[in-house]
């Protein structure tokens, strides 16, 4: 297995493309060891991150979750962890344009 990271800056509210840039690859899976959001816009905001799992439901991981000004949310981490099969992908909406930056890190 190897550490993989991901960033997506300037994420808004009409939902990112998939965090990992893509869907997972097939006879593949990755496993999300973190995922941390920052706040970096001017105001309080709102995030949701949604699992699309390779078409068959799409479920949020959190919906709505208030980010403070200058503050960060951590979705995945420490004893958590969350597993992403062939053809799945993680979005990312926020209640503000351009106000949430996201980290993630991986095993493939």
């Amino acid at each position: 297995m190897a550490f993989k990271s991901k960033a997506k800056d300037a994420i808004g509210t009409s939902g990112s493309p998939s965090i990992l840039s893509d869907t997972v690859a097939a006879d593949t899976s990755h496993t999300v060891i973190g995922l941390s959001l920052a706040n970096v816009g001017t105001a309080m905001v709102t995030a949701s991150i949604k699992l699309n799992k390779n078409g068959a439901a799409s479920v949020f991981l959190i919906k709505d979750a208030i980010v403070p000004l200058g503050g960060a949310l951590i979705v995945v981490g420490g004893d958590q962890k969350l597993v992403l099969e062939a053809g799945d992908t993680l979005t990312a909406y926020a209640s503000a344009a351009n106000s949430i930056d996201a980290a993630l890190s991986y095993l493939v």
